[in-house]
C-alpha cells in the first residue's frame, strides 16, 4: 500500500514535470512570436479574449499565460484593460488540456508511444541548433506528461478491493449542497499545492472515470480548481508593481464571479451538461445518482467528456458574461488595490 501510495506521488510528480517540461520548449520553440502577438492582438476586446485562447491553448498553460501577462503589465507593455480581456480568453484555452488528456490519456493511451517518442526528443535536444533543442524539450515533455498520467490511473487502488475507501467517499458525497462545496474547497486546495490545475483536473478525471466519486462531486472539483489556479499569478504579481497585482487580482474577480453563479445554478447546469452529452448517443452522465461502472465503457467516456465539458462551457459562458464589463473589473481592482 506504501509502495503503491509512492508510485501515485511520483507518477503525479511525473505529470507536473512533464506538463512544465512541455510549456517551457512550446514557448521556448515559439520564441519571440508570443510577445509579438500579446502586443499586437490587443485592440479590441475579443481580439484579447482570441489571443489568450489561442495562447494558453498552445502552451498548455493558462498558469504560464498569466504570468506572462502579468510581467508585460509590470514592464508597462501591455495596459490592466488589456490585461483583463487575455487572462479571459486563457481561462478558456486551458480547458483544451482537459479535452486532450480525456481523449488521448484515457481513449487513445497515448502512453504506448510516449517511450519511442523519447528518443526522438533525445536525438533533437542533442541537436546544435536551440530550435531543434527546445522541440526535443517540447517531445520529452509530451511523453513524460502522459506516462506519468498513465502511472497514475495504474496506480490508484482498484474500489472492489478496497470497499472501506468507496464507503467513505460515499459518505462524503451524501450531504447534498454542503457536498458540493466540500468537494469544490477540496478542489482549491488541491490546485493550491499543486499549483497546477490541469494536473487537479486529470486527478479529478482519474477518480470520477475509475468510479470513486459521482459526476456531481467531480463538477465541484472543477470549479474548486478554478479559484485555486488563481494563486500562480498573484504569486508571480506579488513581486511586481501595482498594476501587476491589479492585472492578478482581475483574475480572482474573473473566476470566483464564475464560481458563484455556476453554484447558484449548479443543478441546470449540469442538467445543461448532461444534455449535450446525450447528442453523441452517450449516458447522461448528469442524472440522478450516476457514478461510473468502470467496466463500462461509455459510462467512463461520457463522465470524462462531461467533465471537459462544463470546463469549457464554465469558462465560455464566465467569458462571454464578463467581457462587457471589463472597464468594471478595472475599477474594482483598483479599489481593492491602491496605487
Amino acid at each position: 500500500m506504501i509502495l503503491q501510495l509512492f508510485t501515485l506521488i511520483g507518477a503525479l510528480g511525473m505529470f507536473l514535470y512533464g506538463m512544465n517540461f512541455m510549456s517551457t520548449g512550446l514557448q521556448k520553440a515559439s520564441g519571440d512570436k508570443l510577445r509579438g502577438i500579446l502586443t499586437s492582438m490587443t485592440s479590441n476586446p475579443f481580439k484579447r479574449v482570441l489571443t489568450g485562447l489561442g495562447i494558453t491553448a498552445l502552451v498548455q498553460s493558462s498558469s504560464a499565460t498569466t504570468v506572462l501577462v502579468v510581467s508585460f503589465v509590470n514592464a508597462g507593455l501591455l495596459t490592466l484593460v488589456q490585461a483583463v480581456g487575455i487572462i479571459m480568453g486563457a481561462n478558456i484555452g486551458t480547458t483544451v488540456t482537459a479535452w486532450l488528456v480525456a481523449w488521448l490519456g484515457f481513449k487513445a493511451d497515448i502512453s504506448i508511444l510516449a517511450i519511442p517518442l523519447m528518443l526522438f526528443g533525445f536525438l533533437f535536444s542533442n541537436s546544435k541548433k536551440n530550435q531543434h533543442k527546445n522541440i526535443g524539450e517540447l517531445i520529452v515533455g509530451f511523453s513524460l506528461l502522459f506516462l506519468g498520467l498513465s502511472f497514475m490511473k495504474e496506480s490508484v487502488p482498484d474500489l472492489s478491493e478496497t470497499p472501506q475507501v468507496l464507503e467513505f467517499v460515499k459518505d462524503w458525497s451524501s450531504y447534498g449542497f454542503t457536498s458540493v462545496l466540500i468537494f469544490l474547497v477540496f478542489g482549491t486546495i488541491l490546485t493550491l499545492v499543486l499549483q497546477s490545475s490541469s494536473a487537479t483536473m486529470a486527478i479529478t478525471l482519474i477518480m470520477l472515470s475509475m468510479g470513486y466519486i459521482p459526476f456531481s462531486m467531480a463538477c465541484a472539483m472543477v470549479l474548486g480548481e478554478n479559484i485555486g489556479t488563481t494563486i500562480t499569478a498573484n504569486i508571480a504579481a506579488s513581486i511586481g508593481n501595482t498594476q501587476a497585482k491589479r492585472a492578478a487580482m482581475s483574475h480572482t474577480i474573473f473566476n470566483l464571479f464564475g464560481v458563484i453563479w455556476a453554484l447558484i445554478l449548479f443543478k441546470p447546469f449540469l442538467a445543461l451538461v448532461g444534455s449535450i452529452i446525450e447528442l453523441f448517443g452517450l449516458p447522461n452522465p448528469a442524472a440522478e445518482g450516476f457514478v461510473v461502472d468502470p467496466a463500462s465503457a461509455s459510462d467512463s467516456t461520457a463522465a470524462l467528456y462531461g467533465l471537459s465539458m462544463l470546463h469549457t462551457l464554465f469558462n465560455t459562458i464566465n467569458t462571454l458574461i464578463l467581457v462587457w464589463f471589463v472597464r468594471f473589473i478595472e475599477k474594482a481592482v483598483k479599489r481593492i488595490i491602491k496605487s
